[in-house]
């Protein structure tokens, strides 16, 4: 448990490098240049050659200028000395200065970096392309042993109940255990739904010293020397990105909200086999609306629907969507055609739409039923488990046919586009597919039975 958790032992050789690093020396010219660019201090040199720019750096390890090119007048070059060698770099600026992906706010900046990256790159070049062949995260004493030890310790304190002091003690203890153990604990938590996910990797800046959370190894550089999953916080180098599994466990704090995030993100961060949107507009709608006329056709008033987005968004499962605050049902069958509307990632997925499109257009109905089962399967569990629970509510829904006028076929013009859209954004494929949308989602219905 958390008490007993020991950290590993972070790799601290390519740090140790960086300390080494040769640090960026500033040349000045000695006269004033005209038609410097605003954005270059003293460094810059005018119009030289590289022979000239290699004179001045000479012997000066880290010594860099700015020139203007002599073939391409309004062309800069970085004019750098390392390994007893002048380098040259086009350099940019469009607000911040690059040479490459990276964009600093100075030129010192970028110089700093790019010294860490050359000497470290030169000193470390086969420990590098080596230090994800043994990573920490597999490692059985780090991941699945404290992966047993702090889910027994989660399972205990949700059977137990604790005062408050020694509850706070114990969140406090909590806190120290590293983002990848509370990972590893939830993946074996017995209440969680344990759909596969990708990390949402983005590049990120991290201020002071920073190791990598699957090879162990120093994150290295000034700026953006890593990625960070903004769902659940991993922090790994760019490169061991690529070999991270697809475990992520989204942390509720890094949710800001509820409509328009991933649906895979929203309910592995809930701990929920479906979006609890879904969940509780479903119940809603067959408690007091399944009789009612035009059911998902009729719509809404917009502002209160938006009102219902707000207050998921704000509450969560605890919003407050009852007939005391919504009495027309069709503000919360509007808000759940919403949910599917702004998902970034439609129920049925880009990856799968061309499937369910042809199978669509088989004309034998039983080979067609099961090409159509067949592309299910593809779907991921979340968005499979989603569809399912969504059909068995919309067939309900048409065994009131008598009352609502809502067969499959009608559900169908509804949901067809809520639940599925093509990958490119393109209003005549929208316009072609339109039918074979409607037919997907009435067949879904019609038999969810046989499909789910």
């Amino acid at each position: 448990d958390a008490e007993e958790y020991q950290p590993p032992i972070w790799k601290s050789y390519l740090y140790q490098l960086q300390q080494e690093a040769p640090r960026p020396k500033r040349i000045i010219c000695p006269r004033e240049v005209e038609n410097r660019p605003k954005y270059y201090g003293r460094e810059f040199h005018g119009i030289i050659s590289r022979e000239q720019a290699d004179e001045i750096l000479a012997g000066v390890e880290g010594a860099y200028i700015l020139r203007e090119s002599q073939r391409q007048p309004g062309c800069y070059t970085l004019a750098l000395r390392f390994g007893n060698q002048t380098l040259n770099y086009r350099l940019f600026y469009d607000g911040k200065h690059f040479v490459g992906e990276k964009r600093f706010e100075s030129i010192h900046d970028l110089v700093t970096d790019g010294l860490i990256t050359l000497y470290i790159e030169t000193k470390a070049s086969e420990y590098i392309s080596k230090m994800t062949t043994n990573p920490i995260y597999e490692h059985i004493g780090y991941a699945t042993l404290l992966r047993e030890k702090v889910s027994r310790r989660l399972s205990r304190t949700k059977n137990e109940s604790r005062k408050a002091s020694v509850t706070s003690e114990e969140n406090t203890q909590v806190e120290k255990i590293t983002s990848l153990v509370r990972r590893a604990a939830l993946t074996q938590n017995d209440n969680h739904f344990n759909y596969e996910k990708a990390h949402n990797f983005k590049v990120h800046t991290f201020r002071g010293p920073h190791w990598c959370e699957y090879c162990a190894n120093f994150m290295w550089g000034l700026i953006a020397q890593g990625v960070r999953c903004s769902d659940c916080g991993l922090n790994v180098h760019k490169q061991c990105s690529k070999y991270v599994p697809n475990d992520c466990q989204p942390d509720l704090k890094r949710i800001k909200r509820v409509y328009c995030c991933d649906l895979t993100t929203l309910v592995k961060a809930h701990n929920t086999q479906r979006p609890m949107v879904v969940d509780s507009c479903i119940r809603e709608i067959e408690a007091r609306g399944l009789k009612s006329e035009g059911l998902y056709r009729v719509s809404g008033f917009t502002e209160h629907i938006e009102d219902v987005k707000m207050a998921f968004d704000r509450d969560g499962d605890k919003a407050d969507i009852s007939a005391s605050i919504y009495p027309d049902i069709n503000i919360i069958a509007g808000a759940l055609k919403l949910y599917f509307r702004d998902l970034p990632i439609p129920v049925i997925t880009y990856d799968t739409y061309s499937k369910f499109i042809e199978a669509a257009k088989i004309s034998n109905p039983d080979e067609r039923l099961e090409a159509i089962h067949e592309v299910l399967m593809l779907l991921p569990a979340a968005h499979y488990e989603t569809l399912r629970y969504l059909m068995i509510h919309l067939k309900k829904v048409t065994l009131h046919e008598k009352e609502n006028f809502m067969n499959a076929e009608n559900l169908g013009i509804v949901f067809g586009p809520t639940l599925m859209r093509p990958p490119e954004d393109s209003t005549l494929a929208t316009l072609n597919d339109m039918r074979y949308q409607k037919l997907i989602v009435q067949i879904l219905i019609e038999n969810e039975d046989v499909l789910f």
